[in-house]
């Protein structure tokens, strides 16, 4: 939409509050050994942040935003600086926006004129907006809700798992596998905390200051985290959009301990098991999996490479990423072994118990 500069200074209003907010509930915090509520929030900050100019709708959405930043720094340790928000940006309760004969209407009488929509926002109800300057441009990002497509009753099964390098995918028919963006993330994270090491000395003054130079590692960190966000939407569509072809149910495990188990491993292993971001793929494929009408099967990742699909028996190393049961002598890849177990577990959970394996010890790559 047409950049207006009223609604323009309303979004430095708006991010000049929210920083005031965030830290008024840090302090809070740290003070009291607990976030603030709501209702806490709303006696100490309304007031406040309609002084600075804010709408009544936008005063109430920016403290909400303000206690939901807080509570994320919290909840990691509260390690390093209070956030501080920076880029122009103001969220919409879907009661303080409208949109009609061509110009967005922001409570408080703003308005800019709309250059142009997108057809999949004129389809469903409209919710809260994310209105953002940035580079010049303004846009509005609408959340529309739509109705829940119908779910596909399963015909079978697409396990999903994962390591460092791959992300395999099917079941004791077909299996294939991806490569994941761990290596290129971990390169750009290592090149961005190098260029900060270097300039963190106080022989580098006048470089740590300059913004080039901060801009520059901040883009770094930005291109590995898009790279696995990136890879991480377009690999759960493919996974999606098969299952439903097929329809078919997907399979994955339950990593809810995930984090408490990264942090007990290793520096190096745990800074790849982060940049790969297993969560984010998992998050993207119960998204596609809620548009298209896919089943989602979660299974306990407990013993799934070291248990043996076939007998149950306990599963031995015999190579790299190789394995063989000592019961029965099944012999496959770690990760081919999961995928199986994957697929065994959800297929008793779907209530379809009947399996069986297929001795598969390579994947196709794609």
């Amino acid at each position: 939409m047409e950049p207006a500069p009223e609604l323009i200074e309303l979004l430095r209003r708006y991010r000049d509050g929210l920083n005031m907010a965030i830290r008024w509930a840090v302090e809070w915090a740290k003070a009291k050994g607990r976030p603030p509520t709501l209702s806490e929030a709303h006696k100490a900050l309304y007031e406040q942040l309609k002084a600075m100019g804010l709408p009544s709708a936008v005063a109430a959405t920016c403290y909400r935003e303000a206690l939901a930043v807080a509570k994320s720094y919290l909840a990691k340790g509260a390690k390093g600086n209070t956030p501080v928000v920076r880029k122009l940006h103001m969220w919409l309760h879907k009661n303080a926006y409208s949109v009609r004969d061509g110009y967005l209407y922001v409570t408080g009488g703003y308005s800019a004129r709309v250059i142009g929509i997108e057809e999949r926002y004129r389809k469903g109800k409209w919710r809260e907006a994310r209105l953002v300057y940035r580079n010049g441009d303004m846009y509005l990002y609408i959340a529309v809700e739509l109705p829940k497509p119908t779910l596909v009753e399963p015909k079978g099964v697409i396990a999903v798992d994962i390591n460092e390098r791959y992300v395999y995918y099917g079941n004791s028919q077909w299996i294939r596998k991806v490569e994941t963006p761990v290596e290129k993330a971990v390169q750009l994270r290592a090149l961005a905390e190098k260029l900060q090491r270097k300039y963190s000395s106080t022989r580098h003054g006048v470089e740590r200051k300059s913004k080039r130079l901060q801009e520059r590692i901040r883009r770094l960190h930005k291109k590995a985290k898009n790279a696995v966000e990136d890879w991480a939407k377009r690999v759960a569509k493919r996974i999606i959009e098969e299952a439903r072809e097929r329809q078919y149910a997907v399979a994955i495990e339950d990593l809810t301990g995930l984090v408490k188990a990264i942090r007990e491993l290793p520096k190096e292993h745990r800074v790849r098991l982060m940049a790969l971001a297993y969560r984010r793929l998992l998050w993207w494929i119960k998204w596609q999996a809620t548009k298209r009408g896919v089943v989602v099967v979660e299974v306990d990742p407990k013993g799934t490479s070291t248990t043996c699909p076939k007998c149950d028996g306990k599963m031995a190393e015999v190579g790299h990423r190789h394995v063989k049961c000592t019961v029965c002598g099944f012999e496959a890849g770690r990760d081919i072994v999961a995928i199986l177990n994957i697929e065994k577990r959800a297929h008793n959970k779907l209530g379809n118990p009947t399996f069986f394996p297929l001795v598969l010890t390579r994947a196709q790559s794609i």
